[in-house]
């Protein structure tokens, strides 16, 4: 990750404007590498931190797109659930969100790499 912020630091930290993306593939080929290496530093993380972290788009539609790319990398087995955190997410309002890690085939992964 370019960073390693803490929840404090992410808090409060004003960094740029995000910007969006208009279509999901054009979205999604863009995050992935980010939550992919998420997925095999073996810390645990919050969508938003990586997210934050990596200056990365928001997606076409954030109220769904985020947790679709999350479904997505747990089906393909990159990542599991960690727990819950409050977010981050400035839009949110402390929400509960989950915690992810990145799966032993993540981390394989990575020492093949």
């Amino acid at each position: 990750m370019r960073s390693q912020m803490t929840q404090q630091e992410l808090l409060f930290t004003v960094g740029p404007e995000v910007r969006r993306l208009d279509d999901w593939e054009s979205w999604l080929e863009e995050v992935r590498p980010a939550y992919e290496l998420a997925a095999r530093s073996g810390r645990e993380w919050t969508t938003y931190e990586v997210a934050r972290a990596e200056e990365l788009p928001d997606p076409p539609d954030p109220a769904t797109h985020w947790g679709r790319l999350m479904t997505l990398l747990h089906a393909e087995g990159l990542v599991e659930p960690a727990g819950w955190a409050t977010s981050l997410r400035p839009t949110v309002h402390s929400s509960g969100v989950r915690r992810w890690r990145g799966t032993g085939a993540a981390r394989d992964w990575e020492a093949a790499a």
